[in-house]
């Protein structure tokens, strides 16, 4: 009996022990798995239920090869690249989104401010589904770009999700294609007599020009310091954003450094000469739409403790990228290096090991808890974290998310309608102006309640809003009326005087010393 138990036990150890003398199995070579790919293309192509061709099967092999990669690596293909080309010319009309790759959907990472996608009241984390009632799926978010591009005037339907996957809100909206000056800097005002707020909407080619002649400007009438808002910014030219640090910078200041695999791609930026604004005090907003090149002005501006940086943590993508043609003429646009602020942290979320839309759930948050427990330090000893993007030194409360309902108001009208008749019933003089930039309670109940009123009946939705949400809403019809009745610079008066973020901002300059100075 002892022996018949024995038998398997002793069978299985001879199978282990035999096992373990096995050869380690060989690895193919790079000739064998060429092979094997080319096999399989060929049985597909002769074999499938449907008519394929070798030209749509290698575009989606290549597709999931770079996606394999991480996020951003892609592929561009050269008649996109031509219409590339023209939509970076201004000779096509766009909506105003630029998305970024989502889990299989297109996911808004910004919106162009002033454009039909802002109107609309589309925000970033909206997924964009169909496109002219044809589903989006397998589409990239450059090719999406590329057809939401077209002649000005011409409409496109689109439908969204909002929320979590599994059970999204959706939304459907029409845009009429129109020509967006994107100029790097959208608003340069006063906030109050010495202060001067500059909006820096991306980084372009002349981004670092375009700030430089507003803060002279702004100095020009009276202002000390400034608020640079690079909220929403997703980013743009690179070397932009060292152009731009030399405003604040002496000579040969670090801004950051690019790390990769191969040793030219090691270098390190600095500053080429001494910035006309290094004394002056200066806070950054920042929020979960900043990145890239944005991250990197505002980690090296809170690494050198030149800046204080509020609002919400910024998205954490800060990886280097260049173009490689193929003998086609297409593109591969393939990340080779990552970027590191001068206290050694890496701005990019964690990739690895994370599908999608894990990944760009972690946009604007806190990335994996492993990513943030190595501890940096400022120039002055302030201690800050790396993984995640960047947090910023103060964190401001987040904004009342927008509910669907308001999305279809605006897609309606019924938000411009009521905002437009209102501002004709008032006086287009300076004292009317004026009153109207602080008028909360009339926002309220000339605006926010009688929208609430037609969204009802129209929508047949409860639109019960929180205190937040009614002055957000408040705050967008109020901006409209502005607009409408004193013309484009009470409408940006109007935000620089009532923008939340802003407004703390300013509170804070009188603190600068204390909170920049480090531990005691």
């Amino acid at each position: 009996m002892r022996a018949r138990t024995l038998l398997p036990f002793i069978a299985l150890l001879g199978a282990v022990t035999l096992s373990a003398q096995q050869p380690v199995a060989r690895q193919p070579s790079a000739y064998e798995e060429l092979q094997t790919f080319s096999a399989v293309l060929n049985h597909i192509r002769v074999n499938y239920m449907d008519s394929v061709t070798y030209t749509q099967l290698v575009r989606a092999a290549i597709d999931g090869v770079l996606h394999a990669l991480d996020p951003h690596s892609r592929f561009e293909s050269h008649a996109d690249r031509d219409k590339a080309a023209k939509l970076e010319r201004g000779e096509l009309a766009v909506t105003g989104l630029v998305l970024e790759d989502a889990d299989g959907a297109a996911s808004v990472l910004a919106v162009i401010s002033k454009s039909p996608a802002d109107k609309a009241g589309i925000q970033p984390g909206d997924r964009l589904m169909l496109f002219n009632d044809t589903t989006v799926a397998g589409l990239g978010a450059r090719a999406l770009e590329l057809r939401l591009a077209g002649d000005k005037g011409s409409k496109v339907r689109l439908r969204f999700e909002r929320g979590p996957r599994l059970e999204p809100d959706t939304f459907s909206v029409t845009l009429q294609r129109a020509y967006v000056n994107v100029s790097s800097v959208s608003i340069e005002r006063l906030v109050d007599p010495t202060t001067g707020y500059v909006r820096l909407e991306e980084f372009g080619e002349k981004a670092a020009s375009e700030v430089h002649d507003a803060l002279r400007r702004l100095r020009g009438q009276g202002a000390t310091q400034f608020i640079l808002d690079l909220r929403r910014n997703p980013g743009g030219v690179v070397r932009a954003s060292v152009e731009l640090a030399s405003e604040f910078f002496p000579k040969n200041t670090v801004v950051f450094s690019t790390r990769g695999r191969k040793k030219d791609v090691d270098t390190t930026y600095v500053t080429k000469r001494d910035g006309e604004f290094t004394g002056a005090p200066l806070i950054v907003l920042v929020d979960g739409g900043s990145a890239s090149a944005a991250e990197a002005l505002a980690a090296s501006l809170q690494d050198h403790d030149r800046a204080l940086l509020l609002g919400r943590r910024t998205f954490g993508k800060a990886l280097m990228q260049t173009v490689f043609f193929t003998p086609s003429g297409d593109v591969v646009w393939l990340t080779i290096g990552r970027v590191i602020t001068p206290s050694g942290r890496f701005i990019q979320r964690r990739y690895r090991g994370l599908r999608s839309e894990e990944y760009r759930a972690f946009g604007g948050v806190a990335g994996a808890g492993e990513d943030t427990l190595e501890t940096f330090h400022t120039d002055h000893g302030r201690p800050v974290r790396g993984g995640g993007g960047i947090a910023p030194d103060v964190e401001l409360p987040r904004p009342a998310p927008v509910p669907i309902w308001w999305s279809a108001a605006a897609d309606s009208g019924l938000d411009d309608a009521l905002a437009d008749s209102f501002a004709l019933t008032l006086p287009a003089t300076p004292a009317a102006r004026t009153a109207w930039m602080n008028a909360r309670t009339e926002w309220e109940t000339r605006l926010v309640n009688p929208l609430l009123e037609r969204v009802r009946n129209r929508f047949h939705v409860a639109a019960q809003p929180d205190s937040m949400l009614v002055a957000r809403i408040g705050r967008n019809l109020a901006l409209r009326v502005a607009e409408v009745r004193w013309g484009p610079d009470a409408r940006d008066e109007f935000l620089v005087r009532n923008d939340p973020d802003i407004r703390a901002a300013a509170d804070y300059f009188r603190r600068l010393p204390e909170l920049l100075s480090g531990p005691k």
